[in-house]
C-alpha cells in the first residue's frame, strides 16, 4: 500500500488527462496522474486511433499544446525515419496518408511525444505518473472527494491518493459512479432534450455508441500469415446486426451502411498487388493507414489500423454492468476484430476473383501487445455529468439556428469542430450523422450540479448522447482536459470553487484571460 497527497489528482491518463497534466504543471500545481494501462495517451496511443480532426486544424481550432503535439509527431518521423525528400520537406506530413485524418501516425510515436512533453514536469517532481492503476473506491466528505483508492494491477495492492481537486479523465467516467455524482448514461428522450435525433419515448440508458477493439495489420504478399481461427468465428461470419434503419447485410462483408445516407456502401482494401478497381468503392486500407510506403526511401510493409464499420461492437454496453458482463463483452469485441482479420485472410472476395488476403498479418510491435490488438478498446461514449448546463443538438447544428451558427457561450473555455457522428449503438440504432457548426465548450458544461472539487476532463462533460458525437473527438477532449487542469489550479490559487468561476463575471474573466494566455482559443476566428 502507498499513500500520496497532492494538489491535483488526475485519474485517467488519456488525451484529456495528459493535457490536464501539462496545463496544471505549467502554473506550478503539483499533480499526480494515474492510468489504467501501461501507456498514457488514451485514444491517441493505447486505443491506437489516429485523431479525428476538422478541416481547419492546421491553422485554427485547437489549443497551442495540441498543435505542439502534432508538430512533434511530424518532427519525430523526420528525425528518425528514412523519408523521401518530398516527405522530409512537407510541413503537413501525414505519416500514414490515411484519409480519415491529416495526421495518421503509429500509437507508439504518440506515446513517445507525450512522454517527451511531460518529461520536464516529471523530472522536476511537479508530476508523478502512476501506471496500471484503476480507481476502485472514493472517500467523501459531504459534496467533496477527499481521496481515491486505486488498485495496482501488477501487485494487487491499493494506493490511496488524497487531493484538493480531482479530475475524472477515465474513459468511462469511473469516478462519477464511484463518488455518487449525478450523471447520465446512454440516450436521452427527445421529450427531455428537444433534440430532433434523440430517441422517442422514454430515455434509453443502455443505448450507447458501439466501441471498437482496434487492430494494427501489415501486408506482405510473399507470405501466408493466417492466424488461428477465432473461437466464435462462425458466429461473427454469419452475424447480421439488428438495427433501425436496417444494416446493409452481414457484418463481415465488403458492404456496410454509408453513415450519411444509410444506403449500402461497397468497400474493399486497395493493396499494392491488388488495387481496388471500382471508382465508387471506399478503400478501407487507406482509411486509417499508419505507415505509407510512398514516404520512404527504403522498402517497408505498410500498416493500417482496422477500425472499420465491420468491427464496431454493438452487442452490449459495458457501463454500469457487472464485472462478468463487462468481461464478456470485452472478450467478444476482441473476438470480433480477430474474426474480421481471419475473414480478410481466408474468405474476403478479391478484385481478381480470388478469395482472401493471407499476406495480412498482425503488428503487435505497433500496438505494444502480443496480438496486434490495441491495449484498450476505443471508447466513444462515457458516463456524462449532470452539469450546470447541458449542450444539446439545438446548440450546435446549422438547422437549429436562424443564421446557421452555433450558440455563443460567454463562458467559453475552448472551441471545436466536427460533425455529429454516432456509430451504430447497443440499442439497435444505425449511424446518426449530421452537420454541426464551429462550436465552443462552455465552462458550465464542465461543472457538476453538486460536487465541489470533481471536474470532468474528457468525454464525460455535460453533453447529450447526440452532442457527445461531436465533442468526443481527440482535439476537443484535449481542450477539455487542458482547460480542466487550469480550472483546478485557478480555483486553488484564488480560493474559489468551479461553480463560482462560472457564475461570477469578474472571476470568469480572469480565468478566461489565463486560458487565452495559455494559447487556448475561446472563439472561432471569422476566417475559419
Amino acid at each position: 500500500m502507498a499513500e500520496y497527497k497532492t494538489g491535483l489528482l488526475i485519474v485517467g491518463g488519456g488525451a484529456g488527462g495528459c493535457a490536464a497534466a501539462l496545463s496544471a504543471c505549467s502554473v506550478n500545481l503539483n499533480v499526480i496522474m494515474t492510468e489504467e494501462t501501461d501507456w498514457i495517451g488514451g485514444q491517441l496511443t493505447s486505443q491506437a486511433a489516429p485523431p479525428d480532426e476538422h478541416h481547419a486544424i492546421e491553422t485554427h481550432g485547437c489549443t497551442g499544446r495540441y498543435r505542439e503535439f502534432r508538430n512533434k509527431v511530424r518532427q519525430y518521423y523526420k528525425d528518425n525515419y528514412p523519408l523521401t525528400t518530398v516527405a522530409q520537406n512537407d510541413p503537413f506530413l501525414n505519416p500514414g496518408k490515411g484519409n480519415v485524418s491529416k495526421l495518421c501516425f503509429e500509437p507508439r510515436v504518440g506515446l513517445h511525444v507525450l512522454q517527451q512533453m511531460l518529461a520536464c514536469s516529471v523530472a522536476s517532481n511537479k508530476l508523478k505518473i502512476l501506471l496500471k492503476r484503476k480507481p476502485v473506491e472514493v472517500d467523501l466528505s459531504g459534496d467533496s472527494i477527499i481521496s481515491v483508492a486505486l488498485l495496482n494491477s501488477e501487485t494487487g495492492e491499493r494506493d490511496f491518493i488524497e487531493a484538493d481537486y480531482i479530475l475524472d479523465a477515465t474513459e468511462l467516467g469511473d469516478l462519477l459512479a464511484l463518488s455518487g455524482s449525478e450523471y447520465v448514461v446512454g440516450a436521452e428522450s427527445a421529450d427531455e432534450t428537444g433534440e430532433p435525433h434523440a430517441v422517442s419515448g422514454p430515455a434509453q440508458p443502455d443505448n450507447v455508441q458501439s466501441f471498437t477493439w482496434c487492430l494494427a495489420v501489415g501486408y506482405d504478399p510473399k507470405c501466408s500469415h493466417i492466424i488461428d481461427k477465432p473461437s466464435n468465428y462462425q458466429f461473427w461470419k454469419n452475424f447480421t446486426p439488428s438495427m433501425s434503419p436496417p444494416w446493409s447485410g452481414r457484418l463481415l462483408s465488403w458492404t456496410y451502411s454509408q453513415p450519411w445516407t444509410l444506403k449500402p456502401q461497397a468497400s474493399g482494401i486497395g493493396l499494392m498487388d491488388l488495387p481496388i478497381q471500382a471508382a465508387d468503392t471506399s478503400d478501407l486500407w487507406r482509411y486509417r493507414r499508419l505507415l505509407c510506403s510512398d514516404h520512404y526511401n527504403a522498402p517497408i510493409d505498410e500498416v493500417t489500423l482496422i477500425n472499420w464499420p465491420q468491427n464496431d461492437y454493438v452487442n452490449g454496453n459495458i457501463i454500469d454492468k457487472s464485472e462478468d458482463e463487462i468481461q464478456k463483452h470485452l472478450h467478444a469485441s476482441k473476438d470480433l476484430s480477430l474474426s474480421l482479420l481471419y475473414w480478410l485472410q481466408t474468405e474476403a472476395p478479391r478484385p481478381d476473383g480470388g478469395i482472401g488476403y493471407p499476406g495480412l498479418y498482425p503488428r503487435p510491435d505497433i500496438t505494444g501487445t502480443e496480438d496486434g490488438l490495441a491495449k484498450y478498446p476505443y471508447i466513444r461514449e462515457s458516463r456524462r455529468i449532470k452539469a450546470l448546463f447541458t449542450i444539446t443538438e439545438l446548440h450546435v447544428t446549422k438547422e437549429s439556428s436562424d443564421n446557421h451558427t452555433a450558440s455563443f457561450f460567454k463562458d467559453s473555455v475552448g472551441i471545436g469542430s466536427y460533425h455529429i457522428d454516432l456509430h451504430p449503438s447497443s440499442g439497435g440504432n444505425n449511424y446518426i450523422h449530421c452537420g454541426a457548426t464551429l462550436f465552443q465548450i462552455p465552462l458550465r458544461s464542465m461543472i457538476p450540479v453538486r460536487m465541489k472539487n470533481l471536474i470532468p476532463a474528457c468525454k464525460n462533460i455535460g453533453t447529450t448522447h447526440i452532442t457527445n458525437g461531436c465533442y468526443r473527438l481527440h482535439p476537443v477532449e484535449w481542450n477539455i482536459g487542458e482547460s480542466a487542469g487550469l480550472l483546478a489550479a485557478f480555483c486553488l490559487q484564488n480560493k474559489v470553487y468551479p461553480r463560482q468561476v462560472a457564475e461570477r463575471g469578474e472571476v470568469l474573466g480572469e480565468f478566461q484571460k489565463l486560458l487565452a494566455d495559455q494559447k487556448i482559443e475561446l472563439e472561432w476566428p471569422s476566417i475559419a
